[in-house]
């Protein structure tokens, strides 16, 4: 499981913060918008990831029961 790390910069943005994948860092108005901004953004990453077979911390077998 990935983390989410939201803290409140002094100017009233938040940032969210996925420590596990370097460069997800996202700003929003609001505590939902910034974990929603970074979740979609790490899932971005991993899928990039998984699609030109690099590392991910989180693989498809992880996410996916293949039937």
């Amino acid at each position: 499981m990935l983390t989410i790390e939201i803290e409140r910069e002094e100017d009233g943005r938040w940032v969210g913060e996925v420590p596990e994948l370097p460069g997800v860092l996202v700003y929003g108005a609001t505590r939902d918008e910034a974990r929603n901004r970074a979740a979609a953004l790490a899932l971005r990453v991993i899928a990039d990831r998984i699609e030109h077979g690099e590392p991910a911390p989180i693989g498809a077998s992880d996410l996916f029961a293949v039937v």
